[in-house]
């Protein structure tokens, strides 16, 4: 029963028994991360005026609500308009700069490396407070284009890290062959290297839109009016009145984010087997 444990789990011949005490701190880790996903999800169905678990009363009420409210309706629409401009645009900006610092030999690549990923390390309230002053200076403030613009800062680094991680492991040699036989530098990227990290440019891109449509804290200060983020309007419902809506949309956007993440998957696996 237990010979498995014996067994090697890498090419370094470390066994799962040594590695047991890593498999249970994941299991703790992946109990911790999905229960409050566990409990939301059925407080959604619940009929009760407040949030409750386990439901007493099953019902769709609080869907229902959702979809039928002109507010939370609005919000959805400027989230995903938001989320899918903030992907339009952080994914060519954040792969061509990966693509510079990889194939650039000046000396400060390191620097401009981590100046690229500096809203990663800076904490997001400070980050929102920045970015609300100079909105308040230039006349941007809650307008669709200055959310795209602060998500695009915020989505730039992950980019940045995923397809820099991508050229790390590809053979430059391959699109210099290119351009030795006369195609122009841009040419040999769009058709040699481009479709070699296609998996890693979908999953950037896939980040940069959950990157905007889940982020709160930067929506927040720059985002209201006519152009309210969603998590901005259940941030305020839960500190205003716990309005049980926010348990329905928290299951819409679980769902919308596993999906995607099923689907990036899905895609690798494609590609991997293909190749």
């Amino acid at each position: 029963m237990f010979a498995w444990l014996k067994k090697p789990a890498s090419e370094t011949q470390i066994t799962h028994g040594q590695r047991l005490w890593l498999y249970v701190l994941a299991v703790i880790i992946m109990v911790l991360l999905v229960t409050p996903t566990l409990i939301v999800i059925p407080m959604s169905f619940s009929d009760s005026q407040y949030l409750e678990f386990p439901p007493r009363v099953w019902s769709l009420r609080w869907y229902e609500h959702y979809l039928s409210s002109p507010e939370w309706m609005l919000a959805t629409w400027t989230s995903l308009k938001t989320a899918f401009l903030t992907m339009l645009v952080a994914t060519p900006a954040g792969v061509l700069a990966a693509y510079g610092l990889h194939a650039s030999q000046v000396r400060f690549v390191r620097a401009a490396f981590l100046f690229l990923i500096t809203p990663m390390m800076v904490p997001l309230v400070l980050v929102a407070i920045g970015v609300f002053y100079v909105y308040a200076q230039i006349g941007i403030l809650y307008t669709l284009f200055g959310l795209v613009l602060a998500h695009s800062i915020l989505a730039l680094p992950l980019v940045v890290i995923v397809i820099g991680s991508a050229l790390k492991s590809y053979d430059m040699s391959q699109e210099n062959a290119a351009r030795s036989l006369g195609a122009p530098r841009w040419k040999a990227f769009v058709t040699i290297t481009l479709p070699q990290i296609r998996f890693a440019v979908v999953t950037a891109a896939l980040l940069s839109f959950l990157t905007s449509f889940d982020e709160v804290v930067v929506a927040m200060f720059v985002s209201g009016g006519d152009n309210p983020t969603l998590t901005r309007n259940m941030f305020n419902a839960l500190r205003d009145q716990i309005d049980p809506t926010i348990a329905a949309i928290s299951t819409i956007m679980i769902c919308v984010t596993t999906f995607l993440m099923v689907l990036a998957q899905i895609f690798g696996q494609q590609r991997a087997a293909k190749d």
